[in-house]
């Protein structure tokens, strides 16, 4: 099988964070889909191996930043190779509190979630939030997995969903 042929389905970028006691952490995901509308509900898969993946398990509640065109590279570097367990990610991204939640400063829009109910696989968490606040933060194009890999020329870490080792 040509594992490339999942790059052709249509993902986004994203931004997970949580609050952990009295730290803020989260980590870049792609796997991220709209199930509902009414309610307002999303699917989130996360790594276990992830400290993200802990803080969501433990508090429930999370936010994510949409990422658009136009947001900085280094979020999703910062976000996506680094442990919240060594390094404080917020030091360097600039950020806002909406509902006790970082929302990513140059993000295009954000939704604030709790979670409802998951599905364990293997390796990952499929987390069922319902949507509990969300807006548009501007107007620029939301990145999509294919930019981030074809323009930006990003690669993926071993623990995202969507990982496929480079040959």
């Amino acid at each position: 099988m040509n594992n490339q042929v999942f790059r052709n389905l249509s993902y986004g970028v994203y931004i997970v964070s949580v609050k952990d006691d009295n730290k803020f952490t989260g980590c870049t995901v792609n796997s991220i889909m709209q199930i509902t509308s009414e309610p307002a509900t999303i699917a989130l898969s996360v790594n276990h191996n992830n400290y993200t993946h802990s803080v969501i398990e433990k508090n429930g509640k999370f936010s994510v930043s949409i990422l658009s065109e136009e947001s900085n590279p280094l979020s999703i570097g910062t976000f996506g190779f680094r442990s919240g367990r060594d390094f404080d990610k917020y030091s360097v991204i600039p950020y806002e509190i909406v509902d006790n939640l970082p929302v990513i400063k140059d993000a295009c829009g954000y939704l604030i979630c709790e979670v409802k109910t998951k599905v364990e696989t293997s390796t990952h968490t499929v987390f069922i939030a319902d949507v509990k606040n969300g807006d548009i933060l501007n107007n620029n194009k939301p990145m999509t997995y294919a930019y981030y890999h074809n323009v930006i020329k990003g690669k993926s870490p071993k623990t995202a969903p969507t990982y496929i080792e480079e040959k």
